[in-house]
């Protein structure tokens, strides 16, 4: 639609930020909504985030999301940041207050929750452990995610095992972490896995791992999308497992900043995927 001077304003920031979907997603929100707004990408190196991001407000933003690399550094330059946030140790959405305030939050495990309720809406969490590969900062928010959401048992594993112990301190709960080379061994009596590496994405390594110990009812999810369906998710599919592919991740944890910054709640619709895989190029 056409913007007026009165448009709402947000935008990701990023560097780069070329690769975000983030202005597709919430474009398509708009247009279909019928909005008078504008989500831009802004291309922010590190040493000039923080000033950046003070200078929102007297742009006219709502907001913005945060992406890669300045997750961390938005959790130190907001005004307010809420006990997610800052449990997590990172920032992925801001919202410019009336007063001009910054408040800072993490949608990426209602994001990673939502995604499982809409694509698993059987899996029960309470019922057995949860496997996790990688220490990242999804990591941080999936495991964090779980932990809520009432996982008695997650076992973390990274092929950096320092990393991992540092997050397991970091989170509490009942996380264990468990050597890269016994990922495998893991599995056994796991209820979920889930993949948070970049092993498996397009142009990265592949992810290597037997399933051979995991449960056939267990449910598998890999937070990667590009491709849709990565090899972890084919070889879980081919022995029977359900999944749960990694996309849904992405437009969920998009809703919230969505509705703070426009003031109407989005939903994920079977037309947005359709939109969003044609952007991929696997529509």
């Amino acid at each position: 639609m056409t913007m007026t001077g009165r448009a709402k304003l947000a935008g990701v920031m990023g560097w780069p930020v070329s690769h975000s979907l983030s202005p597709v997603l919430h474009g398509h929100w708009l247009d279909s909504l019928g909005i008078d707004g504008a989500y831009v990408p802004l291309p922010v190196a590190p040493e000039n985030f923080a000033e950046a991001l003070r200078a929102l407000a007297k742009m006219g933003f709502r907001g913005v999301n945060v992406t890669v690399p300045h997750k961390e550094a938005a959790l130190a330059a907001v005004d307010a940041a809420d006990a997610l946030a800052r449990r997590i140790g990172a920032v992925n959405t801001v919202i410019v207050g009336d007063d001009g305030k910054l408040t800072g939050t993490n949608t990426d495990g209602f994001g990673f929750l939502e995604n499982l309720k809409e694509g698993a809406p059987g899996w029960n969490p309470a019922a057995g452990p949860a496997v996790v590969l990688g220490a990242g900062g999804a990591a941080r928010a999936v495991v964090g995610a779980l932990i809520d959401a009432g996982v008695p048992d997650i076992r973390l594993t990274n092929r950096t095992r320092d990393r991992a112990e540092r997050m397991a301190r970091d989170l509490g709960g009942p996380v264990t972490v468990h050597d890269w080379d016994d990922r495998g061994a893991a599995l056994a009596d796991a209820n979920l896995l889930v993949n948070t590496t970049t092993l498996g994405m397009t142009g990265k390594d592949p992810l290597v791992i037997s399933l051979d110990a995991l449960p056939g009812a267990a449910l598998v999810n890999d937070i990667v999308y590009a491709p849709l369906e990565t090899e972890l998710l084919a070889a879980a599919r081919a022995r029977g497992n359900p999944v749960v592919y990694g996309l849904g991740m992405l437009l969920h944890q998009a809703r919230p900043g969505f509705e703070a910054w426009f003031g109407t709640p989005p939903q994920v619709t079977p037309d947005l995927r359709a939109h969003i895989l044609a952007h991929l190029g696997q529509g």
